[in-house]
Formats: C-alpha cells, structure tokens, sequence
C-alpha cells in the first residue's frame, strides 16, 4: 500500500498517529459542511496508471449500461405526484459498467478496496462506527467507463449514508462531476423547500450547483443520498474511468439480484 497510496500525504495506516487523526478531523469537516470531500493525489500517477491499464484490460467485458430515470432511479414516473413534482422529470444516462468480478483477486482495485485500513479512514471521516466489505459478487468496487456522449443523469444515490469514488482518468473534455448539496432529507421525506430547490436544479438553474474539481487519483467522499449529483456529457476520445467503492453497514450483505441485472447485465441472472 505504500506503493499504491499516498501515505504520506495520508498517513492512515497507523490508527493511532496524531496526523492521522488532523487528516480525518480536516475532511469530516469538509463533508459534514459541503456535503462531500475531494483528497487530491491519493492515488500516484504511476500506481493510477497502473489501475487505468487493469481496467483497459477488461474494459471489452463491461456492460453497456443505458436508461431513462427521474433523479429517484425510478423508470418512470409514479403515479398521483403532482405536476411540478421533481418525480416527474426523467433523464438519459449511458456508461459501461465494470463489475467487482471482472477483476482478478491479486488486482490493485482489489487491492486497495480491501485493505483494512483505508475502510476504518473513511469509517472515521464519514463518522461510522464500522464499514464492511460487500460480500456481493459484483457490487464491492466496480469502474464506470464514460466515452464520447456519455453521461450520469441527475441523480440521488439509494441507501448509503456516502459514497466513495476514485478518479482513475479523465475524459478530453466534459465529465465534470456536479451536486447540489441537500436536496433532500437524510430520512428522505419530502420538505417543500427542498423539493422546490431540487426541482430548480433538474430544470437547469446552477444556482445551488458545485462542480467538484477531481483530477486522477483524487479520492471523492460525498453525501450522495441527499445531495442530488450527476456528471456531465463526456466529450473526445479519452474515456473518463472512475472507480466506486461500496462499503457497508453490516456485515453479510449481498446485493438486490434484479438491481444486478439491470445495472452489471444479464450475466448476472444466468449466474444464480
């Protein structure tokens, strides 16, 4: 891991180092405050270099992912909203999805999402007791490829309390990484003022809009349950690679089958 992380811009191998606890202390204040948190240059150019050309090697194997959702996942809208309801509004997305399966067990993405003490580093800044590994075959860390015309949609993450990302590359132009932070109620029950000001975001109003400045190698830490997010059309030849990493609350946990049918492919079906 001192090959691979910068560990002395982040010195989150000792649990007990005092600069250990200032780094958690400075980007648990940065999220609890904006809503989300970037470590530049946690990854090295070379070991990020190293993770692009593992991922280039199975990238023929990804899932060409396409959908039209409103901001909640949903596929269509829900009937009885009313009309000016943030629900009403749907968007097309399109990447190629990499599933956790796809990467041998000596990978550097394996690697680097299992090692114990990068999960208790974001359990401290994200302020959860614990995190566990995904036990689900392909959830735990997975890489989202965006090529020309590509894009995430205006969008709320499920469940998590956050989510965990790693520039690995970016696109020639575009793919920039958008959110607008609380749009929403951490229990996600429906407040006027935030539906209204969410409603304003997916209509195109960048009032409330931050686009997060993340070059390769920067770790993105956000509140991606309340905070609705998207990342913008990718433009040239370069692909934008960026890896997710998903760590949960309890252990055991395996992934819905139906949502990994419809996110990693019908592979997956045939699987069970």
């Amino acid at each position: 891991m001192a090959d691979l992380i910068n560990l002395a811009n982040y010195p989150i191998a000792d649990a007990a180092s005092p600069e250990r606890e200032k780094t958690v202390a400075r980007f648990r204040e940065q999220l609890d405050r904006q809503q989300y948190c970037v470590l530049p240059n946690f990854i090295g150019p070379e070991m990020c270099a190293q993770l692009v050309q593992e991922v280039y090697q199975r990238l023929p194997d990804a899932y060409a992912n396409s959908s039209r959702r409103n901001c909640y996942l949903q596929r269509q809208s829900p009937g009885g909203l009313p009309s000016d309801h943030p629900g009403n509004i749907l968007f097309d997305a399109s990447y190629n999805m990499m599933a956790y399966d796809l990467f041998e067990d000596g990978s550097l993405l394996r690697a680097l999402y299992t090692w114990e003490p990068l999960r208790r580093f974001v359990a401290d800044i994200v302020g959860a007791q614990t995190l566990y590994l995904s036990e689900d075959t392909y959830q735990p860390a997975n890489v989202l490829c965006y090529c020309t015309g590509d894009r995430s949609a205006w969008h709320f993450d499920s469940t998590s309390a956050f989510t965990l990302t790693l520039m690995l590359q970016a696109a020639d132009a575009g793919g920039e990484f958008m959110i607008a932070p609380h749009t929403r109620n951490e229990d996600t029950s429906e407040d006027p003022a935030k539906l209204a000001k969410l409603r304003s975001v997916l209509e195109g109003d960048d009032t409330h809009v931050v686009t997060v400045p993340r070059e390769p190698g920067a770790l993105v830490i956000f509140r991606g349950c309340t905070s609705v997010h998207c990342v913008s059309p990718v433009e040239g030849e370069k692909e934008r690679l960026m890896a997710v990493f998903v760590y949960e609350d309890e252990p055991g946990v395996i992934g819905d089958p139906e949502v990994n049918r419809t996110v990693y492919g019908p592979r997956t079906q045939a699987a069970q």
